[in-house]
């Protein structure tokens, strides 16, 4: 079983003095309203109602916060999680659909955003989630170059691939690595960007996603060294010869 299945509601903030004081890795996800960034973690989690998309796109201004560890799909929601066996974090951001909200609540969500982003330390990485049709929007551009400067790693999810010919998909696929591969720091280096094809509705790329995702958060050693301990505890407990 994925450890993403153990994700569970852990916060919802509006304002960053509110941010969990928590030091586990955070994987956070972003992307346009449309672009089926809740779909995604849904599916990625196994959990049809863990993450809600608003009805209407751009009004939704909260961070909300999912727990790995700590606790299990199967307690209730108002069963405390265990914060000191907490893992790692998947973070919900505000899709950035502007197209019913006002100027103001505009601002208010490049602050909140854009100083997460780019302040939290225990932000691991960003999942950066577009529409394969139609990718590096101005906002997603926006996004990227935010985050860049950070040297984390940014993984990009082009949603909807079901929508695509085999053609369209290998071109889409090629044409997102090299706009990624065009982004460089100062010493010509490239930044550590990937990116694949994904489709809720045909289950197109989830095993890839949740490796990538597990191992962006750190959870891959975790399963190692839960291995390893297993392998030791059945050393332990066969027969002597």
């Amino acid at each position: 079983m994925s450890k993403l299945w153990q994700a569970r509601f852990f916060t919802t903030v509006n304002h960053l003095r509110d941010l969990p004081k928590t030091t586990v890795p955070e994987i956070a996800f972003a992307g346009r309203s449309n672009a089926g960034k809740s779909t995604s973690l849904n599916i990625l989690c196994n959990q049809k109602g863990l993450a809600f998309a608003s009805k209407t796109p751009g009004r939704t201004q909260h961070i909300n916060f999912f727990s790995i560890g700590g606790a299990h799909v199967a307690m209730h929601r108002k069963d405390p999680t265990n914060v000191d066996e907490i893992r790692a974090m998947l973070v919900d951001l505000p899709g950035y659909g502007y197209a019913e909200v006002s100027g103001d609540v505009k601002l208010y969500w490049q602050r909140l955003l854009g100083d997460y982003i780019q302040r939290r330390e225990q932000l691991a990485a960003l999942i950066l989630i577009m529409d394969s049709r139609r990718p590096f929007t101005d906002l997603d551009i926006q996004m990227l170059e935010w985050f860049a400067p950070t040297g984390k790693p940014i993984h990009c999810i082009l949603t909807k691939a079901d929508k695509l010919t085999r053609n369209e998909s290998t071109t889409a696929l090629r044409q997102a690595q090299a706009k990624l591969d065009s982004y460089v720091d100062e010493d010509g280096e490239g930044f550590p960007f990937t990116v694949q094809l994904f489709s809720a509705l045909k289950r197109i790329g989830i095993e890839e996603a949740t490796a990538k995702i597990i191992e962006l958060a750190g959870l891959d050693q975790d399963e190692a060294a839960e291995q390893a301990e297993r392998i030791d505890g059945d050393e332990d407990g066969a027969p002597q010869a």
